[in-house]
């Protein structure tokens, strides 16, 4: 197992020394990596490095070598954090971002000063005393609380953009590549929180032999994302070009929701805008001659629908009616549900069984026989 480990150390050492080397010297290259993992990684190296010279035994088995890898232990959360919310909020790097730095940079300062600087003497003393075993206990507290908790903040930042780009386009956006990422960094931490309380509960050496792996898989997945996402940068492009101006408040009488809702019923009827796969709310509310606020205002508070579940009804509509022609024959049910203006074979099912209550199958069976 340990050779195993050190095989993941070297392995991780090199990729992040070649990511590294490619930011630093690469301007072409240098765009495509995000800012906060480039930080990052720069972070990772020094730990790795500090393990890789200790594994070589290059200064002897000096213990604060691998105390190294610590100053990142509290990077991981914030970082993912920053990422996620680059990606899907675009929000960019500010110096009010180091703020989420602060509680890793005073652990580093911690951890050099408590582990580092002092003598092998004082070392030595703290553990006779059990103190060194007592303090190593609530740095990984602390850590585990600060990551959890960043990555609890980066769940949420996925599931606010999901909720709100249901408001403003009529197709499901391609964002499996973060939902995956957060779930496996999610079940990493959930391994380590477990395995810290069952060695709170005296069985701490399968904690300590589980430890160093979680920490190499969290290195990689961090350095897996920066590489992939160097080498196929679309997978993070998930975000369609909305409309970003501002309008005033919506000052439209009861009166005047009922016109455009008729009106807008009977554009969606004579146009059909909703065939339009990646149709956006400013397109339709441009059809319509209101604004975004002022569509927004019609669907929730008139029609009582967001804008992905409205263009989906009038969807499924078309899909129905399509279905019980002579051209259906020729098409697939999903083939039938691109032709209704369904985007994804998900979405359409979906969607389906919400307004219709059963699978396309389930309903066709018991309506067409």
């Amino acid at each position: 197992m340990l050779t195993i480990l050190n095989q993941l150390v070297y392995f991780g050492f090199f990729q992040s020394l070649f990511l590294l080397v490619i930011y630093l010297f690469s301007s072409k290259k240098r765009t495509k990596i995000n800012g906060f993992m480039a930080f990052l990684i720069a972070i990772l190296f020094i730990g790795l490095l500090g393990k890789v010279v200790h594994n070589t035994e290059v200064f002897g088995k000096n213990f604060r070598l691998i105390a190294l890898s610590e100053f990142s232990a509290l990077l991981f959360g914030p970082t993912i954090y920053l990422f996620t919310s680059s990606v899907l909020e675009k929000k960019y790097y500010t110096f009010k971002s180091l703020v989420h730095y602060i509680p890793g940079f005073m652990y580093s300062v911690f951890i050099l000063t408590y582990f580092i600087i002092p003598s092998d003497a004082i070392i030595i003393e703290r553990s006779k005393t059990g103190e060194l075993m007592r303090v190593i206990y609530m740095c990984h507290a602390v850590g585990l609380i600060v990551n959890l908790t960043y990555w609890f903040l980066s769940w949420n930042v996925f599931k606010d953009f999901s909720k709100k780009m249901k408001n403003e386009i009529s197709y499901e956006i391609q964002n499996q590549f973060l939902f995956r990422l957060l779930i496996i960094i999610g079940c990493c931490l959930f391994i380590w929180s477990v395995l810290y309380i069952t060695s709170l509960l005296g069985i701490d050496m399968i904690e300590r032999k589980a430890r160093p792996y979680i920490w190499i898989v969290l290195t990689l997945i961090i350095l897996f994302i920066t590489y992939y996402s160097m080498i196929s940068p679309q997978v993070l492009q998930i975000i369609p070009e909305l409309e970003n101006k501002k309008y005033n408040l919506s000052k439209l009488s009861y009166q005047d929701l009922d016109k455009l809702k008729n009106k807008l019923e009977l554009i969606m009827i004579e146009k059909k805008p909703y065939l339009n796969s990646k149709l956006l709310k400013s397109e339709l509310a441009q059809l319509l001659g209101i604004n975004n606020p002022e569509l927004a205002r019609l669907l929730n508070e008139n029609i009582g629908m967001n804008f992905f579940e409205y263009v989906n009804y009038y969807r499924i509509k078309e899909f129905v009616t399509l279905a019980q022609t002579e051209k259906a024959k020729q098409f697939t049910f999903f083939g039938l549900a691109q032709e209704a203006g369904f985007h994804s074979k998900t979405t359409f099912n979906k969607s389906f069984k919400k307004l219709m209550g059963s699978s396309p199958s389930e309903y066709f069976n018991k309506n067409l026989q």
